[in-house]
């Protein structure tokens, strides 16, 4: 009887120098993407194509506020905040930024903790990263109704050019939708990850693959994202 052969691991190709190298990587997946969970990669193609829509949004907006003959709103105006009986601009979307912008920093020390096996630190920082997009949400909420109230609609506006209701409406709305959605899923998340079902890869959803935290990673990815576009929100609608 023959013996078996032991089994051998075959080793990664050489790779050439240069730009060369790199395409031949990536296109044989010799190193590139090895041990990169499926979620992590979706997520990366999701934002990517979610990065063309914002952009989309963006670029339509400079397009209409540069082209269009009627006087545009001062946004310092429009989203003044008044108090103690004098109007403070920008001060509910400064309060807003500061708000999203922290909770960037709660998810990556989420994502710190969970990589450390860590349950409850990344159970509470998940926590008060949802606690934080919610309460923007609510302001957001609150600035559309009081730009309701002040008469702009999606088809028209008494303060100026009708265009700035639809494009309002519209970026605020889609990156709000962002927002709300990530806070649903950092709270299952966080149920998850103290259930342990990370721990133990319960079967269900957004569980990935035993003991490993990734999917704390991913949804931070996600979150990162929404917290750069609203930089960007910030800069050209707000401060333009």
């Amino acid at each position: 009887m023959t013996p078996a052969t032991p089994t051998t691991i075959a080793q990664p190709l050489p790779l050439a120098d240069g730009v060369q190298g790199i395409v031949a990587d990536w296109s044989s997946d010799q190193r590139a993407f090895k041990n990169v969970p499926w979620g992590k990669a979706m997520m990366w193609i999701f934002l990517l194509s979610d990065t063309f829509i914002f952009s989309a949004f963006l670029i339509s907006y400079m397009t209409v506020r540069m082209s269009t003959v009627e006087p545009w709103p001062n946004p310092s105006e429009v989203f003044a905040l008044t108090l103690f009986g004098k109007q403070v601009p920008l001060l509910l979307i400064a309060i807003m930024t500061f708000i999203l912008i922290s909770s960037s920093g709660t998810m990556a020390m989420a994502v710190r903790f969970g990589y450390q096996k860590n349950k409850q630190m990344t159970f509470i920082l998940l926590l008060i990263t949802a606690a934080l997009g919610a309460t923007f949400v609510g302001m957001q909420a609150f600035e559309w109704i009081t730009l309701i109230k002040d008469g702009v609609r999606p088809w028209g506006n008494p303060m100026g050019a009708a265009q700035f209701g639809s494009a309002f409406f519209m970026i605020t709305g889609f990156h709000g939708t962002h927002v709300t959605i990530g806070v649903i899923f950092l709270i299952v998340v966080a149920i998850k990850v103290l259930r342990g079902d990370l721990d133990h890869q319960r079967p269900g959803f957004l569980t990935g693959r035993k003991g490993n935290y990734e999917m704390v990673e991913t949804m931070g990815l996600y979150w990162h994202f929404v917290d750069l576009v609203w930089v960007f929100i910030f800069a050209l609608f707000y401060l333009w």
